[in-house]
């Protein structure tokens, strides 16, 4: 080994042992109570050696929250490779997957879920690293479903994705403050029952999806960007339309009212939109009592 390989190596030993000994102190004190100092200590380091390798608090817990998601993946993968050597029927392998996630999410609830009240979520490093996990997380589960149910599901996998999320959130959440106390494995198998009732209906009834695959991946901390909000405008827009042809009015009533639509298009299409003129659509729309909650819908969209 090189003198460089081994100064490498002893600055990797020493960011390791800096990021194990943070995720212990940020769950045993919390974010707020734990300091650089107290860590410090606990790496039986100076704290000005833990500002060389992190500049503040909020790079060290993005750091541990990096490596709670890398080991998170990584034993994801390991239990995938195990599970196809085993040729378990798809619904238990299914089970198998969500009973390690939910367990993993549990022990680490702090990094996994607690972590969206902290003022670490306004850290621009933090958000990265935040978005890329969820990314790899969301594809994940996404890889979870379409293995089970084949191609059938893809035009339902944003809807069953969103459910599937929900109920692990709630039900953690519950577990995490004692409110339950099922096994994770029970949990796991009561989530995946409640969901091949609910994928196999979709199917069955080739209902329309709410959610496209990719609406997943936004949320509060990741809002969608113009293409995307405008894509959604769109499609609002659209189903007014179709909305407006089912009213039973007269033919010459829902063409004025299609009309209004089509002018409601054009002047969001404009670099900016004329509000007055924008309420005075909305308005005319909301005259009419079957549009009145579709309207409302639209004007919370075009307020964000």
């Amino acid at each position: 080994m090189s003198k460089c390989e081994g100064v490498v190596k002893i600055e990797q030993f020493k960011r390791q042992l800096i990021v194990d000994t943070a995720m212990r102190i940020f769950r045993e004190k919390g974010y707020f109570s734990a300091s650089m100092q107290d860590i410090a200590e606990a790496c039986s380091m100076a704290k000005a050696s833990i500002y060389k390798v992190f500049s503040s608090k909020e790079d060290l817990f993005t750091g541990v929250f990096v490596e709670v998601h890398r080991i998170l993946f990584e034993k994801a993968r390991e239990l995938d490779r195990r599970l196809r050597l085993e040729g378990l029927p798809p619904k238990e392998v299914l089970r198998q997957k969500i009973e390690f996630q939910l367990q993993y999410m549990l022990e680490n609830y702090f990094f996994t879920s607690e972590f969206k009240e902290l003022p670490v979520t306004s850290n621009e490093n933090f958000l990265i690293e935040w978005r890329k996990k969820r990314a790899s997380l969301l594809t994940l589960h996404q890889d979870c479903f379409y293995e089970t149910y084949g191609e059938p599901i893809l035009p339902y996998l944003g809807d069953v994705v969103a459910i599937f999320r929900g109920m692990v959130k709630e039900y953690l959440s519950h577990t995490f403050q004692a409110v339950i106390a099922a096994p994770m494995s029970n949990l796991a198998g009561f989530i995946v029952d409640r969901l091949d009732v609910v994928i196999r209906d979709l199917i069955a009834s080739k209902a329309q999806p709410v959610l496209k695959a990719s609406s997943a991946f936004f949320n509060e901390i990741n809002p969608p960007d113009d293409q995307t909000r405008q894509d959604n405008l769109d499609d609002l827009l659209k189903f007014f339309s179709d909305k407006i042809r089912e009213l039973p009015q007269p033919e010459h009533i829902q063409n004025e009212l299609l009309e209004v639509i089509e002018w409601l298009k054009l002047e969001l299409g404009q670099p900016e939109p004329n509000t007055t003129l924008l309420r005075v659509y909305i308005n005319f729309l909301d005259s009419v009592s079957e549009l009145a909650p579709y309207v409302r819908q639209l004007s919370l969209v075009l307020k964000r």
